[in-house]
């Protein structure tokens, strides 16, 4: 088998896809943007490049079978050439995806998401979609307030599938190294609905601390997610989003059952696993 490259290598899904497909035995190359300073697997070569730079990316995709392509950010200007690159040298390429929080809408991708797939789709490479629901990781974002002992954001009563990155990774090596998933669109998500209130207990229960949740005003946190991430038109989306799942609560599949053989890691799994973050 050519080598496998793994875009967003050191990050919270990539680095699990760089280590499992290391541990199988599969020649793989981890896309960073200095060499000198990544910490990866014995066995891994780590390759120059940036997705932003789309320029930057030929001589790490020479000689490539396939590619997993996590996207950094939502750099929309770059899409189309690093695709081109991509399809100039692979045969196949797994994308993460995401998919759409509204009901009734979940098999298919946010619009960002639908962008890189119609232009994925044109370049005839053989290609496998992954869609996530809701990162279990992203809930490290309360880390200060879960120390504290009170979590205040908006809608406590959301409820969501989590997904833990190690499945999310461990289903992109299943599908990187194995036949049959060519066209194939996969909702991916953890194996039950915790709200955001719970979620908060949750964590707290395997830090050993009790963490009550306190609801904030939509519009209080709309002008923190402001300062933070500036763009005004992503941060109602997201809002909207999470007032959404209240009434309409996020999809649970089995998907990663079906694919792995083994069901979902549990929220309570991942609360676990990253218990240290959050002390």
């Amino acid at each position: 088998m050519n080598d496998i490259l793994v875009t967003g290598a050191t990050g919270n899904v990539g680095r699990h896809v760089v280590s499992q497909l290391a541990e199988a035995g599969i020649p793989v190359r981890a896309l960073v943007r200095d060499p000198s300073r990544a910490t990866l697997p014995d066995g891994v070569q780590a390759v120059r490049g940036d997705l932003t730079a789309p320029e930057t990316l030929e001589p790490a995709l020479r000689g490539v079978d396939a590619v997993f392509l996590i996207w950094p950010g939502f750099a929309a200007e770059t899409a189309e050439p690093v695709v081109e690159a991509v399809a100039k040298h692979a045969r196949r390429v797994v994308y993460l995806s995401a998919h759409v929080p509204a009901a009734g809408d979940d098999d298919e991708p946010t619009i960002f998401h639908q962008q890189v797939e119609r232009l994925i789709r044109r370049t005839g490479m053989a290609w496998t979609f992954l869609r996530p629901s809701g990162f279990a990781v992203n809930t490290l974002g309360w880390a200060d307030q879960i120390r504290q002992g009170v979590v205040r954001w908006p809608f406590g009563a959301a409820s969501r599938s989590l997904i833990h990155e190690k499945d999310i990774a461990a289903v992109g090596t299943h599908v990187l190294t194995s036949a049959g998933h060519a066209g194939a669109a996969y909702v991916i998500t953890g194996p039950e609905r915790l709200t955001q209130a719970e979620q908060v207990r949750v964590i707290g229960e395997a830090v050993g601390r009790e963490v009550r949740w306190e609801d904030m005003p939509p519009q209080e946190a709309r002008e923190l997610l402001l300062a933070s991430w500036g763009d005004p038109g992503f941060v109602d989306g997201a809002l909207r989003g999470w007032e959404s799942f209240v009434t309409s609560p996020e999809t649970i599949t089995d998907t990663v059952e079906g694919l792995l053989g083994r069901p979902a890691l549990a929220f309570r799994q991942w609360a676990e696993d990253h218990a240290a973050d959050f002390r």
